[in-house]
């Protein structure tokens, strides 16, 4: 039994990239600390996150969160904790080659979060929406016209061809891609509701995995708690009615 907490950092108040790696800890039953929700009194907090990530003794620095800090190594990029996370928590086969897919999976997936968040940044992300209403429509007309539909037909394929069956997205168990894939979809179910709507009426596959991911009971007892962050209009996932227009 591991005996030395996780640590994870991550912005406090968005479920962001780091909703991922949160996933995968708790549908692993992990023990973790998330860092930057804790309190200054207890050490943790924002300026504990910074402060690591800002520590010029580290020769290997975190370009930005979320990072994870395992004893004294510290690993940054979403798809690249997770697949240093994965033999440990079990989220990921033995093979090479299903290590393999199931990182080119995961980049697929992280390709598809960005592609959703310049939908409401396609200038830069130190501009507010407001300042770029004009270029962020224009975008989503893409995104949901033509990107999002494709994504989702390359997820529902590789579900349909996985030879262990559709359960997966890889072999015959539960991975950190499909953990990941879940997430997306919830993401997109909030940001673009109607637009998602009418793809996943032509992707069963990965309507049936969402739902089978919801319904594992760590995962389920996780979207219940206080641990579990709302989406809201600071994450990555963004309402923005006016750009649903698939």
């Amino acid at each position: 039994m591991r005996r030395m907490a996780y640590e994870l950092h991550y912005w406090p108040t968005i479920q962001g990239r780091g909703e991922f790696v949160r996933l995968a800890l708790e549908a692993a039953g992990a023990p973790y600390i998330d860092v930057a929700r804790g309190t200054e009194a207890q050490g943790r907090g924002v300026p504990a996150m910074r402060r690591l990530q800002q520590d010029r003794s580290q020769t290997q620095p975190p370009f930005a969160p979320p990072f994870l800090k395992d004893g004294d190594i510290v690993v940054g990029q979403t798809a690249v904790i997770l697949q240093y996370l994965a033999p440990e928590l079990k989220l990921v086969a033995r093979s090479e080659r299903a290590r393999v897919w199931t990182q080119q999976i995961q980049l697929t997936i992280a390709d598809m979060v960005t592609e959703a968040h310049d939908t409401h940044h396609p200038i830069g992300s130190d501009l507010y929406y407001e300042d770029q209403k004009p270029e962020a429509l224009r975008r989503a007309r893409w995104f949901c016209g033509t990107r999002l539909p494709l994504f989702l037909q390359w997820f529902e394929s590789i579900v349909q061809r996985n030879p262990a069956g559709p359960r997966h997205l890889v072999g015959g168990k539960l991975s950190y891609a499909d953990l990941s894939l879940f997430q997306l979809v919830q993401g997109l179910r909030h940001a673009f509701p109607e637009t998602t709507a009418r793809a996943l009426a032509k992707a069963p596959g990965v309507v049936q995995l969402h739902e089978r991911v919801a319904a594992l009971p760590k995962v389920k007892a996780y979207l219940q708690s206080e641990r579990r962050i709302p989406f809201n209009e600071q994450g990555i996932f963004r309402r923005y009615p006016e750009l649903d227009i698939g």
